[in-house]
């Protein structure tokens, strides 16, 4: 199953006390942030989660799958995502203390 906005949003507003308008609000704000700063190129690390950061790609030659066509495939931006070893121990299930 996929978790969604709306779900997060619902769970926010159940565990809080939020209407759910309001859990909603909060959430498109915090992703505002989050987008905001990556687009600047800034890193964001939440701790016991993970940290996101913005590459730069170089220009560089490829093909077109489809046609076997050579072309260049342009400089970028990315976003990367590393997970934290606290998200990491939990997710298969070793618990520190």
């Amino acid at each position: 199953m996929t978790l969604k906005k709306e779900d997060i949003a619902q769970k926010i507003s159940r565990d809080c006390g939020f209407k759910k308008k309001e859990a909603a609000e909060v959430l498109e704000k915090c992703l505002a942030i989050i987008k905001k700063r990556l687009i600047a190129g800034e890193e964001i690390m939440i701790s016991g989660f993970g940290k996101w950061t913005v590459k730069s790609k170089h220009a560089r030659p490829g093909w077109n799958l489809q046609t076997g066509e050579r072309i260049v495939i342009d400089t970028r931006r990315v976003v990367t995502w590393k997970y934290s070893p606290i998200l990491k121990r939990a997710v298969n299930g070793v618990v520190r203390d």
